[in-house]
Parts: structure tokens; sequence; C-alpha cells
């Protein structure tokens, strides 16, 4: 808000979560360009901004939220591109599944 006021006319209104000083888009590559510098001063390892998006799908699907849900945080059309890109987690999310399943029905692990 401070941002908007300092510009006045000059802001551009689009209702964006983070934007310029201007309120205009920002370029994916100043986002990537700082991105990078912060995790070098971190002290991280080098990953590219886009892997966030996979991390963040990863442990969600892992802590059982429906793929329907993740999907559209992913902003998919469907569940079947989040299923079929993440596919590799099921074989350990069917084995957790039948665990849990086997303790509710029976009090065992």
């Amino acid at each position: 808000m401070e941002q908007k006021r300092q510009a006045d006319e000059l802001y551009n209104d689009f209702d964006l979560i983070n934007c310029t000083p201007l309120g205009t888009f920002i370029d994916h590559s100043n986002v990537t360009r700082t991105f990078k510098l912060l995790i070098k001063k971190a002290g991280l390892p080098d990953i590219r901004f886009h892997d966030q998006r996979h991390t963040h799908a990863t442990l969600l699907l892992k802590r059982n939220v429906h793929p329907k849900i993740v999907s559209e945080r992913l902003g998919h059309a469907d569940t079947r591109m989040t299923l079929d890109t993440y596919s590799h987690l099921l074989p350990s999310m069917q084995k957790e599944t039948a665990k849990a399943f086997g303790k509710m029905l029976f009090g065992t692990t």
C-alpha cells in the first residue's frame, strides 16, 4: 500500500500479489536472479526456482492431500496431469495407505 501511495497516478493496479513498485508484473528473470543470489547467500544447494513447485506438490501428496487439491494448487487442468507427473510417489503412498487401512481394520501396523 505504501508503494501504491508513493507512486500515486504512476501506479498500475493489476491487483497482483507481487509486483514492481509501480504495480507492474515482475520479470521472471529478475525473480530467478534474486532467488539464485539468496540461496547462494544462505549457503543452500543450487536449485531452480521451479523446483519449489515440485517440492510443494511432493510434500502435499506425501501428506495424503487429495490429488484434486494438489492439482488445483498447481494450476493443472485436471488430476491426470498431476498424477502422471508425480506417479513415482505412488508406490510408497500405496504401501502407507495399506498399513493405515490395516491399522484401522485390525488395530495393527
